[in-house]
């Protein structure tokens, strides 16, 4: 097997336009949600969301593009674009066959369905429809545009499993490389469901807060007055690289990916298994695919959607994988400052891990102020504010509906 390491980052987020300002923001315990702009929410159970903050497609793509690209691809663009620079890959110097795109969306083009359908509900006669519509909204359009920009000829490919997409990606591109495949993978995810129907949907469900008279404490994992998560919004991509290919060129290395897994709940449509079944078991899976032991991991970036069912079972799962260590971990969910950006959330989130292996210090569980009597209160979620730390090894979980779990885990090299 071969060695698989982080050499490029991007992040387009609701703390911030590139990877540098989300990882000072997470630190700094910053929450990203407010009233929507987007569009009119009064009507709404709903009035707010982790809202990308001061992005304006028209200063990064020409009119032209724009017609061709949901709101989800120019994010994903626009990070990879950042990781590609961030890595200093130079694609005149690499084997084009050898370099690929995986990434994760849960959703694909959810703004350019809404408006389509919105427009054609308009005309009277025939429907009628862009002829961009299909290629706009299709999950996997956005790696599509990733290597045409490139010219990467290798694998490429979208993964979907709603929340845990864009970990999903990362695993596969781990998996890629280290079995000798490739030497080098774009990936990561990219989301944009902040319209009508994305709030409306899930607000139908009753999944999201509805703490609209403060929408920057809305988002609160493990806090008894929890309520349910912020829906958010953005993008991270991570370049992987083959580490003797890395290392060759000469590249900053942020860490290694030594391990992951990928399991069912094969319980219910939404709800998480009520003794985190399928958390446990991928947590398991990765673990032994790394080769380490549960004691080795400093610091585990949970799911933690501010749910009152998913922080329970979570928890749960952790305290069964890892036994008494449990005390000594550091645990955070930055969904509190992030929101959940559904199927970009797990790419995001590997970033926040790698943020604690190179400033050695844990992102917060921001806005807790109520414990809840179902939670051990020796454990140590960070809550409200960032902890020094040494963190050698980070455990980043992600979970999606349908039941699908995945587990990445990092190392410092």
């Amino acid at each position: 097997m071969k060695r698989v390491v982080v050499t490029g980052l991007g992040a387009l987020t609701p703390l911030g336009p590139t990877a540098p300002e989300y990882m000072n923001a997470l630190i700094d315990g910053v929450s990203g949600a407010v009233p929507i702009t987007r569009f009119d929410a009064s009507l709404f159970k709903t009035r707010f969301a982790a809202e990308v903050k001061g992005y304006n497609p028209e200063e990064t793509f020409h009119r032209r593009e724009l017609r061709r690209l949901d709101r989800f691809s120019q994010f994903a663009l626009v990070v990879s674009e950042e990781a590609m620079n961030d890595s200093g890959i130079d694609i005149e110097k690499i084997d084009l066959r050898r370099a690929g795109v995986i990434w994760g969306s849960g959703i694909g083009g959810f703004e350019t369905i809404e408006h389509d359908m919105e427009e054609a509900a308009l005309h009277t006669g025939p429907p009628r429809y862009s002829p961009f519509l299909i290629p706009k909204l299709i999950a996997d359009i956005a790696p599509g545009h990733i290597s045409m920009k490139y010219g990467f000829r290798g694998v490429n490919y979208a993964t979907v499993s709603a929340c845990a997409s864009s970990s999903h990606a990362i695993s596969n591109a781990f998996d890629y490389i280290r079995l000798g495949r490739g030497d080098i993978v774009i990936t990561g995810g990219s989301e944009a469901a902040i319209t009508k129907a994305g709030i409306g949907g899930f607000s139908s469900m009753k999944a999201l807060s509805e703490r609209n008279d403060d929408p920057a404490s809305a988002s609160r994992p493990f806090d008894k007055e929890r309520d349910g998560f912020v829906l958010g919004e953005g993008a991270g991509c991570l370049i992987l690289e083959e580490y003797e290919h890395a290392k060759a060129r000469g590249a900053k290395i942020y860490g290694e990916v030594i391990g992951s897994g990928a399991t069912a709940d094969a319980h219910h449509m939404t709800a998480p298994h009520p003794e985190g079944l399928g958390a446990m078991e991928v947590m398991q899976m990765a673990i032994r695919d790394a080769g380490i032991n549960p004691s080795e991991v400093d610091y585990i970036n949970v799911h933690g959607t501010s749910t009152p069912l998913g922080d329970i079972a979570e928890t749960k799962a952790i305290q069964r994988v890892f036994g008494d260590h449990i005390y000594k971990l550091n645990i955070s969910s930055t969904k509190s400052m992030t929101g959940h950006l559904l199927g970009a959330a797990g790419a995001i989130e590997a970033i926040a891990c790698l943020t604690a292996i190179n400033k050695s210090v844990i992102p917060p569980t921001i806005n807790h102020s109520t414990p809840d009597p179902e939670l051990d209160e020796k454990i140590n979620f960070t809550f409200n504010t960032a902890q020094q730390r040494e963190v050698n090894i980070a455990l980043s979980n992600t979970f999606g509906f349908g039941g699908h779990n995945s587990t990445v885990i990092f190392k410092k090299v």
